[in-house]
This record gives C-alpha cells, structure tokens and sequence, in this order.
C-alpha cells in the first residue's frame, strides 16, 4: 500500500467551500484499498480567512487523514502579511509532517509556492521522491499581475520556482499551457505529466431546477445568471457588476454571486454605491451546495483579469458550469476558451468587455432554448474529455511510477 503524504494549504472537502480536485482524487484512490493518504493542511480556510472545523476531517473516508498546521490568521490584511502567513504554514507543516509516520511519497503542491518548499524539504529529511504539482504559474502570474513589482523579489522567486523544478522527482501540471510553459524552460518532456482539471460529472444533474434555492432567495421566475469562485483581483467581478448594471432595465435577469475572498467587501460596497438591486452576494458554500446553486441558475460566467498569463489556466469553476449542464458566458482567453468552444457550451466575450458580457447576457435571456442547448452540449463534452474518474486512473499510474521507480 502507497502512503502518500500531500502537503497543501488550501485543501478543502466537500463540505467547505472551495475545489475538491485533491479530496476526489484521495477518495477514489483510497477506495481500492491500495493508497493512503495524509494531508497536511493550514488551520485557516484560503478563501474566507477563517478557521477550519478539524472535526469534519474524521468524516473524509477510510484511508484519508487531515493534520492542521498552524497559520497565522493574516491573508486577507495585505500583500506582506499574506506572505508572512504563508511562511508561517510552510514552517509549521514542515513540523506537523513528523505525525505522518512512514511516507513513500511526499507532494507539494503550488501556488502558493512556500508550501511546495516544505514538500521539498520533507521529502528531501525522508529521502522520499518529491512530486510537486503546478496548478498556476506563479511568480508570473503575480507579475503579470503587478503584484510583484520589485526587481529583486521578482529574481529571487524565480530562483525559487527554478529551483523547485529542479529538484522535483516528476512534475504534474493541469493545464495543457503549463506543460508547454515547462518544455519551453528546458524541463524534460519526459520529467512533466499533464493530467487537466476536470470534474465528476456524477455530481450534477444537468434535469434539476434548484427550485428550493430558488424559493428560499425569493427567485422564483427570474433569470438567474451565476458566478461561483474567489472574489479576489485577478476574478475581474467589477466587470460581472458592471453588465449587471447595464441589464438593470430586465427586472427579469438576476445575479448570484457565490464566494468569498479578500475582495468581497469592496465590491458588495461598490455594488451598493452604484445602485444594484439585481445582485445577491451569497458568501463562501461548500462545494457539496454547488449542484443546487448551478441546477437554480439559467448560465454562468467565468472571468479574470485580461492579462496575457491567464490565458494558460484552466479554472475548475468552468468544468462545474460545463457538468451541470448550464452554458458559460466566459470572459477568459487561451486554453479554457478553446474547451468552451470545442463543446459548443458557451459564449465567449473579450475579457474586461462588461457590454459584451451583458449582450451574452440579454442574448441567452431572449433565447432560452439556444441557452439550453449550450448546456447539454457542454455537458456531453465534459463528460467525454474531462472526467475525473478517468483522470483518476492516470493519476495513480504517475503515483506508482514516481513512488516506485
């Protein structure tokens, strides 16, 4: 049996709010008796900032544990005291591993990237092969962001990064953009395994109406337009309120906003300031409450920031929009926009574009029928091409490879 110990900050269940890619792999790796898995995880929820329920994690399944190491509670006061509470995680995770008892693989997992130095660093104490995995291209992204702006740090973390592939026995990336990214920095073609973000279908029926969700917002017959993800920077929501500003007219059309994240007082401050009465901000809800708000919404929208980096990522908020079987309004370019259109599930606008994003808005609103047919175009496609019971599959084979050379 494989014990593989995951160090990552943000790992989430079902029963919090956030992306389960991590959980549904253990779950269904754990399942066939032949893994265990260990987590070491930050004691403060990513997205909200608040602290985590430790005794939900007795309820993950047989072969799963969850150890908390201590965070300092700072990530949402500013870009410095962010930084200094990912340290904080990094060197305490670093501590808690020593509960983990005998490992045959340590994994790191990146952003933020501290926490993929104690994977490193554990695995290199253990002797253990070191996984790491790349879920976005940080530094670059804060770069491209402006986030990162001094020369030195910008240097310093690309030695980081460097440094990190470098060491890693094998890299997993999960967008096809982020393998390219790795070929292109001289990394071996045979030292990177793309395995894409996905979903489990089985987790949405594309028929539901989500009528109790509807009734209890009181939005019985109105056209419900949702975006479910962070409420940070680079998510871009003042372009979601702008459109919804410019559809006010429609009393018809309504916004869900679901999430949490650094940003969301600013904007619900904005929202009320300009006069929005079609938006509700729900908040963070777990992810086992996602196939009711997406079966009681009519589309969905994606969107970032319009910067040339974003175009590599693959956000798993779209894959649930595809599964559910509701069409995407996406204000994302690059690799995602290409899955969009190849399934035939969706609408494309420029990114930063809010009066291309309340056309697409008013269009599907007038044509419902179109609108449903983007839907279960989008769900056919998903199902075929990015099915997390078959990513699973690969996923084990790169664990046995990497675990047991």
């Amino acid at each position: 049996m494989n014990h593989i110990l995951l160090v990552h900050q943000a790992f989430v269940s079902p029963q919090e709010a956030g992306g389960t890619r991590h959980y549904e792999f253990a779950r269904l790796l754990t399942s066939t008796g032949q893994y265990r898995f260990t987590i070491i995880a930050s004691t403060l929820s990513y997205l909200t900032g608040q602290h985590n329920r430790s005794d939900s994690d007795s309820s993950l399944g047989p072969g799963i544990q969850v150890l908390r190491a201590y965070t300092l509670p700072s990530t949402h006061r500013s870009f410095l005291w962010r930084v200094i509470a990912f340290f904080s995680f990094m060197i305490m995770s670093i501590w808690t591993s020593r509960k983990a008892g005998h490992v045959d693989l340590v994994m790191g997992t990146t952003p933020p990237i501290f926490q993929a130095v104690s994977a490193w660093f554990i695995a290199f104490v253990r002797r253990k092969p070191f996984l790491l995995e790349v879920r976005d291209l940080w530094p670059e992204f804060a770069i491209d962001m402006g986030v990162l702006k001094n020369p030195i740090l910008i240097r310093m973390s690309r030695w980081l990064e460097a440094f990190l592939y470098s060491r890693a026995t094998h890299i997993l990336v999960n967008s096809p953009a982020y393998r390219d990214y790795m070929l292109r920095r001289g990394i071996p073609s045979e030292k990177v395994t793309l395995i894409p973000n996905g979903v489990d279908p089985e987790m949405f029926n594309p028929e539901a109406k989500g009528t109790e969700l509807r009734k209890r917002l009181n939005l019985d017959d109105k056209f419900i337009v949702t975006y479910a993800g962070a409420l940070g920077q680079a998510n871009d929501i003042g372009t979601i309120l702008c459109a919804a500003y410019e559809v006010r007219d429609c009393e018809d059309i309504y916004f869900l906003m679901v999430g949490d994240g650094k940003e969301r007082v600013n904007l619900e401050r904005h929202a009320q300031e300009i006069g929005l009465t079609n938006v509700t901000f729900t908040g963070a809800l777990p992810k086992s409450e996602m196939p009711n708000v997406l079966a009681a919404s009519d589309v969905c929208v994606a969107t970032l920031m319009n910067i040339p980096m974003f175009k590599t990522t693959y956000p798993n908020k779209v894959f649930d929009y595809m599964a559910a079987g509701r069409p995407t309004i996406l204000g994302i370019d690059g690799v995602i926009r290409e899955v969009v259109e190849a399934s035939k599930g969706g609408i494309f606008v420029n990114p930063g574009s809010s009066e291309e994003l309340a056309k697409a808005v008013q269009m599907l609103y007038d044509d419902r029928d179109r609108a449903r047919a983007m839907g279960r175009a989008a769900r056919s496609h998903v199902v075929e091409h990015f099915n997390r019971s078959n990513h699973v599959k690969s996923f084990a084979e790169l664990l046995n490879r990497v675990a047991n050379p």
